[in-house]
């Protein structure tokens, strides 16, 4: 069963996508989508990162575009900590 959510991607362009959500009442994830492990380095034990496992109640590579989102021309941008009355304001 799928659980669509409207999300705002970033990355190729910006786009409004369709995509699924982890199950919320999953036993293994509890609705998070997936389980990160932590590890230790193998001689000292000491901590060296972690790894998520996705978890089988939802697929993160299913989405569908809905519409792209114009980009913002350099012209119209603002410099940080500016005020500007130009759009989008």
């Amino acid at each position: 069963m799928l659980r669509l959510r409207i999300q705002r991607a970033t990355w190729p362009r910006p786009a409004l996508i369709l995509t699924d959500t982890p199950r919320p009442d999953c036993p293994e994830c509890a609705g998070y989508g997936g389980i990160e492990r932590e590890y230790g380095h193998p001689d000292t034990g000491e901590y060296a990162g972690s790894h998520w496992d996705p978890c089988h109640c939802w697929n993160q590579d299913r989405r569908w575009l809905l519409m792209p989102l114009p980009r913002l021309s350099r012209r119209h941008r603002c410099a940080p900590n500016c005020l500007c009355n130009e759009p989008p304001f």
